[in-house]
Parts: C-alpha cells; sequence; structure tokens
C-alpha cells in the first residue's frame, strides 16, 4: 500500500480534480532473464513489480533473447500473453520483431532502451504505437549544441573525436548545427584513442588557441586530455558526451570537467519518496528499476485518462504531461520524449553534479 501511496503522490497535484483511479492493467515486460544481459533484465521486472502490485497491475515476464533469429517467437509470446502494453525492449532487435504485431493488436510498447532513430521513423511511417523513455539518438547532438550557444559561443572552440562511430556522428552533428548558424571551430581534429598520454594533442589544442573543447570520445581519453593539459599548464575548459558516465578509472577525471548527459535520477526530489522505499524494501533502485517503475507509473495514469476520454490507451500516451519518479512524462507527436532529459553537469569530488548556471544562460 505504501508504493501506491508514493505513486499517487507523484500524480496528485497533476490534476485539479482527480478522477476515481481505474483498476490496474496487463503489462508485459520484455527483458533478458539470462545470459550476460540477465542484470539488466532483472532491474527491469524488478521496477515493474515494485510498482504494479499495489495499483492491481499484472506484470508478465516475456525473455528477451537479442537475438533476430527470435524475433518470430518474441512476437507470437507478446501476443499470447494478453498484454494491454509492453515494456523494456533492451535490444533493437526486439523491437524490430515486435511493432508489427503489437501494432495490429493495438499494443503500445515503450523501450527503456533502445534510441533507434531509423526505427522510430519506420514506426511513424507505418503508425506502430512505438514510444521510448529513453531521448531518441540526436538528443545529446541537440543539447551539446545548446551548451556551445549558451555558454561557449564566442570562446575559441574546438571539436575533437576519437574516430569511432558514435563520437564521429556525434561531432559531426553538432558541427552541422553550429555551421547552419555560422559558428566554426578553431580546431578540428580526430585523435588517437586509448593512449598512455595526449601532449601532443594538448599542444595542438594551444597551438589552435581553442580554449573549450568538446570531445567525443570516452572519458578515460578525456581524462587523460584534461591531466596532460594541467600538467603542460594549457588552460582548457573540457566537455564530452554521454560516455562520460563510465568508471573513473584508469586515470581519475579532473574537478571541473563537463559532461552532456542524463542524470542520476536516483537523487533527484521527485525520485525521494520512491526511492525511500525502495530503500526501506531493500531493492536498490539503480540501473533501469525506476525507469521500468516509471513506465509502469505512466501507462497507469494513461489508462486513466483513456477511460476518461473514451479513447485508446496508445492515444492517451500523447496526452500527458504525467508524472512518474523520473520527473514529468510528455511526448510529442512523433512519440519522443517532448522535454530533453539531458543535462549540463560537472565533475566534482568523484561524481557528476548539475553544472553550476552562468548569467544568462539555462
Amino acid at each position: 500500500m505504501l508504493r501506491f501511496i508514493a505513486a499517487s503522490l507523484l500524480i496528485a497535484g497533476s490534476m485539479q480534480a482527480s478522477p476515481a483511479l481505474a483498476a490496474g492493467l496487463k503489462i508485459a515486460v520484455v527483458a533478458p532473464t539470462e545470459g550476460p544481459f540477465a542484470l539488466l533484465g532483472q532491474q527491469m521486472l524488478d521496477g515493474a513489480r515494485f510498482q504494479a502490485e499495489d495499483r492491481g497491475s499484472e506484470i508478465v515476464v516475456v525473455p528477451e533473447t537479442c537475438e533476430a533469429k527470435d524475433g518470430s517467437e518474441l512476437a507470437k509470446a507478446l501476443i499470447a500473453s494478453g498484454a494491454e502494453a509492453a515494456i523494456g525492449f533492451l535490444c533493437t532487435e526486439s523491437l524490430e520483431a515486435s511493432l508489427p504485431a503489437l501494432a495490429e493488436a493495438g499494443i503500445p510498447a515503450i523501450t527503456l532502451s533502445v534510441r533507434s532513430d531509423i526505427l522510430m521513423e519506420d514506426a511513424l511511417k507505418k503508425k506502430w504505437p512505438f514510444f521510448r523513455l529513453v531521448p531518441s539518438a540526436k538528443a545529446e547532438a541537440a543539447k551539446v549544441t545548446e551548451v556551445i550557444l549558451s555558454r561557449w559561443k564566442n570562446e575559441p572552440l574546438a571539436l575533437i573525436e576519437d574516430g569511432t562511430i558514435h563520437g564521429r556522428e556525434l561531432v559531426e552533428s553538432v558541427r552541422g548545427a553550429l555551421a547552419d548558424i555560422g559558428l566554426t571551430p578553431v580546431f578540428s581534429d580526430t585523435y588517437r584513442p586509448a593512449q598512455e598520454q595526449q601532449v601532443s594533442l594538448v599542444r595542438r589544442l594551444a597551438k589552435s588557441g581553442a580554449t573549450h573543447v568538446f570531445t567525443g570520445g570516452d572519458r578515460a581519453d578525456t581524462a587523460i586530455i584534461a591531466r596532460d593539459a594541467a600538467s603542460e599548464q594549457v588552460p582548457l575548459t573540457l566537455m564530452g558526451g554521454e560516455t562520460m558516465d563510465a568508471a573513473n578509472q584508469p586515470v581519475p577525471l579532473a574537478n571541473g570537467v563537463l559532461a552532456v548527459a542524463l542524470p542520476d535520477r536516483a537523487i533527484d526530489a521527485a525520485a525521494k519518496a520512491t526511492v525511500d522505499l525502495m530503500t526501506a524494501a531493500k531493492l536498490v533502485p539503480e540501473g533501469y528499476v525506476l525507469p521500468a517503475f516509471s513506465a509502469v507509473t505512466l501507462l497507469e495514469q494513461a489508462k486513466d485518462q483513456a477511460g476518461k476520454d473514451d479513447s485508446k490507451l496508445g492515444e492517451a500516451l500523447l496526452k500527458g504531461p504525467y508524472q512518474t519518479a523520473i520527473g514529468p512524462i510528455r511526448y510529442n507527436a512523433d512519440h519522443e520524449l517532448a522535454d530533453n532529459p539531458y543535462r549540463l553537469l560537472q565533475w566534482q569530488n568523484n561524481r557528476f553534479v548539475p553544472a553550476p548556471a552562468v548569467s544568462g544562460t539555462e
């Protein structure tokens, strides 16, 4: 009962006159139950069950293998489950195989992991009821560009990347967006990753006059660049993307390094009541636990709205915002999160915290 109270507190205040809550719904959780991703699948199941059982919702486990060859069997299992909605979907292969059948049955799917822009484009063209609780692949570049324009527009800017597909595509997206408004970096380069030192790169950055650097590389390389810049007495303000959210090794990250990444939802004020209850129940709110919990909360509220409007569940998902433990969820017409969840964070004393505000910016 206490869990239901916590979820109800999230919903309270978002409605002026709350109607009676509808009965729960049957939700399929598509998640790995064995193999290397089983721990992530268990996080999804734990989070979903923690909310569902007190609202009267039912969770049905549909094992996900992440193998394309198992797609048809997964789709059959989903339809046979009798679920009204499906959440989870760690892997793109599972979604691609399931969405046509789910669309035919009118069952909305919410992924907690897959960010493919191509898959969403296909879903929109074919009118599949596909939503996600993670940002699109474009959202990271959009936030990086926003930060550069709001904070670094008048600074000598460098764009560097490590040659990986993700790093190259991220930096090229940012470069293209900046070029559209006539902003050109003073230095661009692809550096060799996984090196013990990056002194040569730091010296070339210094020679270019760049003082603010966005790096499309991983945390380890960025930490080495920051260390070598300090040793060479080259003042650089460094910012990375979501890959900065990784283990703080082998070289510790220097205080002050910035990252555009997703914040730790477990320490957000919106999640406090839920986190306290999970902690009391000896459930660690890490990984996919809070997103899965929030996906169930989202679907339960959408079902209430669908009952009020006499509409379909997928249509009701577009009528947010709905309050959840990871903040208010609102979808745009393209079934993407209407509000970009990426934030500018700063490494300080062994953790990422919100970056200090700068006058006249976000």
